[in-house]
């Protein structure tokens, strides 16, 4: 699976951004699909994850409420609504996907074996 995070960028804080991340290479409904972000110096953290049947989805606290992960498995696409933005929101994103995931696994990035290029978000006080 290739992935291609889009949709990154400036924003104030209270505002909002919609992250997608489109795969290509492999049925993107056989797979689990996450968001992370990562700052510099500081390890890739978990964002959201939802699986690929259920589509159950899942959050860190600090983003429960505000954002919303979602999937379009015939558009191959996974999305990241991020709504009321806060300065420490402000990180690289990154989607990525991973086959025969259990829920204890989803919130690890080493349980993904497939990962987008990344794009900045940075939001402003």
């Amino acid at each position: 699976v290739q992935l291609q995070a889009f949709g990154g960028g400036l924003v104030q804080a209270g505002g909002s951004l919609r992250l997608s991340c489109a795969a290509s290479g492999r049925p993107f409904s056989g797979v689990t699909t996450a968001w992370f972000r990562q700052t510099p110096g500081k390890e890739r953290d978990f964002v959201a994850a939802i699986f690929r049947t259920t589509t159950n989805p899942y959050y860190a606290t600090s983003v429960k409420g505000r954002f919303t992960i979602s999937r379009d498995n015939a558009e191959n696409t996974v999305y990241l609504q991020m709504n009321n933005l806060k300065p420490e929101d402000t990180a690289v994103y990154y989607c990525a996907a991973g086959p025969n995931l259990i829920l204890s696994s989803i919130r690890s990035a080493s349980s993904y074996i497939y990962w987008g290029q990344g794009t900045l978000v940075t939001v402003s006080s």
